[in-house]
């Protein structure tokens, strides 16, 4: 689905701008991504025994597919609900990157902090990678109604996933179950490579795969970390090398 142009009257209203972002869903590949990952998420509530409330719950409070799967795990081996909280707060660490580089593009001079607050709930993997894609062809003024459409989409579809797999849970294989979650992590590699602008981009995502097979042999526990971080400063200093007059 294309966005109507920066000048269109389409984007008078905060109401219509709402609306864009919601059927905006239906104009990404990752919505299905998404959709598959949270079936696997409702059957793994069903089979560590959480109700389907605080199953659905966890979507709309949570909504990160790693941290839901780490905070229905924790709990139901019988972890303390502090342990388990501690494991999703140092799991959610990894989307402060994203919701630091999104805010800028949605905030302007006269926009109160808590008109932020939805937005950067919603801000995970799929939202913030669709704005790198969308938001350049949304108004300024517009992309904070915008992103919580989006955002709106993407949550009620989600809990509508995770209500058809917890349903779904007792006839679900759990090998099948177990690769729809492979799916979140292998869609977002192939979303940042597609959205790869600069050289810099190209050696961090490059050298993060490279690196990353060598990190784990050390067996350090934060392969993944150890990796990214040297992936990307190599890459930031590629970027800052190449500025220079």
């Amino acid at each position: 689905m294309a966005l109507p142009a920066l000048d269109s009257p389409n984007w008078q209203g905060t109401a219509a701008a709402f609306a864009l972002g919601l059927r905006s869903v239906v104009s990404t590949i990752l919505t299905l991504v998404l959709f598959a990952t949270y079936i696997g998420i409702g059957a793994l509530a069903h089979d560590t025994h959480f109700s389907l409330f605080w199953a659905l719950a966890s979507t709309l409070f949570v909504w990160a597919g790693p941290a839901q799967i780490i905070l229905l795990s924790t709990l139901g081996s019988g972890a303390t609900v502090i342990q388990a909280a501690l494991a999703v707060a140092v799991s959610a660490i990894r989307l402060f990157p994203m919701v630091v580089s999104v805010l800028p593009m949605l905030r302007m001079p006269q926009t109160r902090k808590r008109q932020l607050i939805l937005p950067s709930h919603f801000i995970a993997v799929t939202l913030w990678v669709e704005c790198f894609r969308l938001l350049p062809q949304v108004p300024r003024e517009r992309r904070i109604a915008f992103v919580n459409g989006l955002g709106s989409g993407l949550v009620a579809m989600s809990m509508t996933a995770t209500l058809i797999g917890y349903q779904l849970a007792a006839n679900l294989p759990s090998l099948f179950g177990a690769a729809i979650l492979l799916l979140t992590p292998l869609a977002f590699l192939l979303s940042t490579a597609r959205n790869c602008r600069q050289l810099s981009d190209v050696v961090a995502l490059v050298l993060g795969i490279a690196l990353f097979p060598l990190v784990s042999l050390l067996h350090t526990g934060v392969d993944i970390l150890i990796s990214g971080v040297s992936a990307g400063t190599i890459a930031y200093g590629v970027h800052r090398w190449r500025r220079r007059p």
